[in-house]
């Protein structure tokens, strides 16, 4: 989790949008983060660096898209991951067996066998829904309900679902919702 500079919020969106969670290179003094293909970084000792280990942990060029796109997005933190099956199984392990997922009926090959073949087997449930119509999304509410995942535009059939209104029918029952590429309103369910 990467936190946004405070200074982001204080231009407008252009100006966010180019040069958000960014500042210049301490090294070279390049305006724009420069891309790290570096997967190790220098260490004095164990465990003592100078605040990066390994790319896959943490990365300088990874930040500056978190921090930009948080900017973007009014948040003050932001995730970023390699691939959208990494962010899913991320999020699902915010559940516990029991819960109840509603997903779209639409969603890429490889989120419906994570669901299918591996996370039901922990006990999550999902039903699937046409996520392009809220009321279906409303009307597969169950008292465990804690999530709606939808995926825009779907894969491979490209349907679109509006978000607005696929996050009124998720926050009017309760539930927290996971929004395409982006994420809205996840939290981690109370203890």
């Amino acid at each position: 989790m990467t936190k946004t500079f405070e200074h982001d919020f204080e231009t407008g969106f252009g100006t966010r949008a180019i040069h958000a969670g960014q500042r210049p290179d301490p090294t070279t003094g390049a305006i724009m983060v420069p891309i790290y293909q570096t997967s190790t970084y220098v260490q004095e000792g164990l465990g003592v660096h100078k605040g990066y280990e390994y790319a896959r942990g943490k990365n300088p060029t990874r930040e500056a898209l978190e921090r930009n796109v948080a900017a973007l997005e009014g948040g003050r933190y932001g995730f970023a991951f390699a691939s959208g099956m990494g962010c899913i199984d991320s999020i699902m392990k915010l559940f516990k067996a029991g819960d109840h997922i509603i997903c779209g009926e639409n969603v890429y090959g490889g989120t419906f066998r994570l669901f299918d073949k591996l996370l039901s087997r922990f006990g999550l449930e999902f039903s699937y829904v046409d996520t392009r119509d809220a009321q279906r999304i409303a009307d597969a509410r169950r008292t465990n309900t804690v999530a709606v995942l939808v995926e825009t535009p779907t894969n491979p059939l490209m349907r679109l679902t509006d978000l607005r209104e696929a996050a009124e029918a998720a926050h009017g029952m309760g539930a927290p919702s996971s929004m395409g590429r982006t994420s809205s309103g996840i939290r981690p369910p109370s203890t």
